[in-house]
């Protein structure tokens, strides 16, 4: 076998035991506890839960975005070099070059007194030989890319004369500039209408094929992870239980809590029945319970499930599970 084809056999980023805690006047809070994945090139991967569950913490944590009273461990692999070990200069020619981000919240994240211009070739200057005249063309073609209208004469409004979904193109445009191997998106189109999160999608996609790009991809929204991600992990406080390929986990969950998130989307094509709900809240981080942390809203709970908390197991090859009772949550949801 060619060393070419060895490589596509090998993960684009590989993240083992990330762990990021933050230290606050009434102790430590864990925000991602543990966490453990590959994304494999061209790949998409789909982060899905509740807010809260530490989705956005991970994507930050992986390009050292957290900050004191921060602290992040564990090893995060991108070609062959640890992310978290690496020195701040060469982290800089990574981030936004070979992998970038696109942020939840584009009103705090772009600059409001620099033009969308100036904010889109601040990339194109850092991470490409582009000239001056190159990089004004480029920013008009990714403007009018992502949807935005009369893209040239926009390059010269400041974020203010955006509305919120229009902020959130831009911000995908800055994202995608430098044609970057590794995308982490956070809810990139949750502001957007669907005719405008479809394109958007589409673009991610068309991109991942044109380039091997891999993408990790933050969402709740699990018709936006049944279109977009080949497997998707699911998070609960902190915590991955359970990951898969998306046909396998929306055709068969092994986790209660997974059951959940599926039982409470309708799907098309089927009878009319009630939509099932998660009762409670998801726990803070601050006080999250013993045992496993999902026990106080499971309806499979025993009183193991209260004492000790389930490691993350291999159930079949790709398939991992977090549950003591996950064989009877996969019967329990095949029979329904």
């Amino acid at each position: 076998m060619s060393a070419v084809t060895d490589t596509a056999f090998e993960p684009a980023l590989s993240v083992k035991d990330l762990t990021t805690v933050f230290e606050t006047p009434g102790g430590p809070v864990t925000a991602v506890d543990a966490v453990s994945f590959d994304v494999m090139p061209g790949e998409v991967l789909g982060l899905v839960g509740e807010s809260g569950s530490g989705k956005s913490v991970t994507l930050r944590s992986l390009m050292r975005l957290v900050h004191a009273p921060g602290k992040v461990a564990g090893t995060v692999l991108w070609q062959g070099r640890d992310l978290l070990s690496m020195r701040e200069r060469e982290l800089r020619r990574v981030r936004g070059g070979k992998i970038a981000i696109i942020f939840q919240e584009p009103t705090t994240a772009l600059n409001p007194v620099l033009t969308v211009r100036v904010q889109i070739e601040e990339n194109l200057r850092a991470h490409t030989s582009l000239d001056g005249r190159q990089r004004r063309a480029r920013a008009i073609e990714l403007l009018d890319l992502v949807g935005i209208p009369a893209a040239e004469r926009r390059l010269g409004d400041f974020p203010h004369q955006f509305s919120g979904g229009m902020k959130q193109r831009v911000m995908i445009a800055i994202a995608l500039a430098s044609n970057p191997r590794l995308l982490l998106a956070d809810e990139p189109t949750t502001a957007l209408d669907v005719t405008i999160q479809d394109q958007i999608l589409k673009l991610i996609l068309d991109l991942r094929d044109e380039f091997s790009m891999s993408v990790v991809f933050v969402t709740h929204d699990l018709g936006v992870v049944a279109q977009t991600c080949d497997r998707m992990a699911v998070m609960y406080a902190g915590r991955i239980v359970e990951s898969g390929s998306v046909t396998e986990v929306f055709s068969e969950p092994h986790h209660p809590y997974t059951r959940g998130l599926l039982g409470s989307v309708p799907r098309g094509g089927a009878e009319r029945t009630l939509l099932t709900s998660i009762e409670g809240t998801p726990p803070s981080l601050a006080a999250i319970p013993a045992g496993c942390a999902f026990h106080p809203r499971c309806d499979f709970a025993v009183e193991r499930c209260i004492e000790r908390r389930p490691a993350l197991e291999a159930i079949a090859p790709g398939r991992m599970v977090a549950c003591f009772r996950q064989a009877d949550v996969a019967a329990e949801a095949a029979a329904t």
